[in-house]
């Protein structure tokens, strides 16, 4: 990843944290003012999108350091290690206030008094939610960064569970049960929230498939660069924060020499890099007629 992309990235992260740690304030506040679980709830949904723009900021800048003797493949994993800390954290933060939105709705505990500063507040977090989500998508698509796309989607959720509050202020007055109902449905959010955040640490922990798509881009460069070497099998990706590394096994002509395998699969490494971004080991197999190889 390049100088420019990764202050892109940054960029998106700082603002984020920023604009982020601002709303979770207002929106606090407000809440504790009206005594409303689904706005205080909603707040800290928001704070968690704030822990999240830092595991992004903190994944460009760990994969921006170089390889050293401890860690030859870099240290970008230090991003996936945090995210799975955060979303545990999330995690118990979403049971705490599932358990307490719950518990108001057993006991009947009579709704709060929206007034117009606290639905302003959190009317203003829809656009500015949205807007940060739209930015966040467009800089990921740009620079090709997964985290910053994902950032996006918490963005958005945190969007979405403002426009649920600001309905359910607007009709608390008919139905008693709306704000409690309405912190059971953000607290279910915080809760998804924090399983997506772990799920997709642990995927790139564990490794992952190549995706067809991806596939299909390293068989196109292939067939450019190296037309003797055919039948790719065997790819497997590693992930270590932005870096990406593969290895994959080519079939070429049983009577090719070892410079010849050895240049080839060179071809391919070098494009693979060029054009993807990716550090890849190819492994050439002899293929006997018919395509099998030994």
């Amino acid at each position: 990843m390049n100088t420019a992309d990764r202050n892109l990235g940054y960029l998106e992260g700082t603002l984020s944290a920023v604009i982020n740690t601002l709303l979770f304030g207002l929106k606090l506040w407000v809440g504790l003012a009206i005594a409303s679980v689904s706005m205080v709830a909603d707040a800290w949904h928001t704070l968690s999108d704030t822990l999240t723009s830092l595991v992004v900021i903190l994944g460009f800048w760990m994969s921006a350091r170089p390889s050293d003797r401890e860690h030859p493949f870099g240290h970008g994993r230090a991003e996936l290690i945090a995210a799975v800390i955060i979303g545990t954290l999330l995690g118990v933060v979403g049971l705490g206030f599932l358990r307490q939105a719950a518990t108001n709705l057993v006991r009947h505990v009579d709704p709060p008094r929206f007034t117009a500063l606290p639905i302003l507040v959190f009317a203003a977090s829809v656009v500015i939610k949205e807007a940060i989500a739209q930015f966040s998508l467009w800089a990921g698509r740009k620079v090709g960064s997964q985290a910053l796309i994902a950032d996006a989607w918490h963005h958005r959720s945190d969007a979405i569970a403002s426009a649920l509050i600001v309905a359910g202020a607007l009709f608390g007055r008919a139905f008693w049960w709306i704000d409690s109902v309405m912190g059971i449905g953000v607290s279910l959010l915080i809760l998804w929230a924090a399983f997506d955040v772990v799920r997709m640490a642990a995927d790139d922990l564990l490794g992952e498939a190549v995706s067809p798509a991806l596939a299909a881009r390293i068989e196109a460069i292939v067939a450019k660069v190296a037309p003797d070497a055919t039948a790719l099998h065997h790819m497997h990706v590693h992930r270590y924060g932005q870096h990406r590394e593969i290895t994959l096994h080519v079939h070429m002509a049983g009577e090719a020499s070892l410079h010849q395998a050895h240049e080839a699969a060179s071809r391919i490494e070098s494009a693979l890099r060029s054009e993807l971004d990716i550090e890849v080991t190819v492994h050439a197999e002899p293929s006997l007629s018919g395509g099998h190889s030994t």
